[in-house]
């Protein structure tokens, strides 16, 4: 019983000793302009349509890769025949 109050009490003391972190201030007011909003926009649209083949290009391996198991097993039932 000392033992855990013991670390109790120095769990306690240990977690009032660390200090507080304090966030930064957002007081500052976004001040960029329309161009910027509109650069960093055709940035975003240029990642998301080069996004678009890869995923077409993913869901094809997939397709394939689980058609390729059923023709696989096929192949196999024909052999044993």
């Amino acid at each position: 019983m000392k033992t855990l109050t013991t670390l109790f009490i120095t769990i306690t003391l240990w977690l009032v000793a660390i200090p507080q972190a304090f966030a930064a201030s957002t007081t500052r007011v976004y001040s960029s302009g329309i161009l910027v909003l509109a650069f960093l926009g055709f940035c975003a649209l240029i990642v998301v349509v080069q996004l678009i083949p890869a995923i077409i290009t993913l869901w094809g391996i997939v397709k394939e890769l689980v058609a390729g198991k059923d023709k696989e097993k096929e192949a196999k039932a024909e052999i044993s025949n």
